[in-house]
């Protein structure tokens, strides 16, 4: 079920928009935040330009979800339609080599347009730290399940 305040926007007026988006475990599981559900993390990532048009930048991996920046650089798709195939093919990998039982993620995912004013420093800052303020870490350096797939370009 799709909940009336989730829905995607039609149209953006932003320029080359850098997405902030945050993806759930399904239940809120934490199974996230391991060697292996990160390496099939970034394996995804690097395939994401070339089959689905969009660049992913810097990521957070907590136990229970996922933050990450990403760019889009095709108009011929969705924001929805990439982090669907995301979805699909973390959750195909997990289940082949993890053995994790589906669904991994929640049905729905959130979603934040970096505006002009708003910085991408700033942004990452905030979200680097989660592991941090949730007590996972003793530091933002610490988190081991952090780190940048592809260099973002601010205009």
């Amino acid at each position: 079920m799709t909940h009336r305040h989730l829905r995607r926007l039609d149209e953006i007026w932003v320029t080359n928009p850098i997405y902030f988006i945050t993806i759930c475990a399904d239940g809120r599981l934490p199974r996230l935040a391991n060697d292996d559900f990160h390496a099939i993390a970034i394996e995804v990532w690097r395939n994401c330009e070339e089959h689905y048009g969009c660049t992913v930048g810097r990521y957070v991996i907590m136990p229970d979800h996922v933050h990450f920046f990403a760019y889009d650089s095709h108009v011929d798709s969705t924001l929805s339609e990439f982090v669907g195939k995301w979805n699909e093919w973390t959750a195909k990998y997990c289940r082949r080599r993890l053995g994790f039982m589906m669904p991994l993620w929640q049905p729905e995912f959130f979603d934040h347009i970096l505006r002009s004013s708003e910085s991408y420093e700033e942004k990452w800052e905030y979200v680097r730290n989660n592991p941090t303020r949730a007590g996972l870490a003793e530091s933002a350096d610490g988190w081991k399940y952090q780190g940048e797939v592809t260099q973002l370009r601010c205009d």
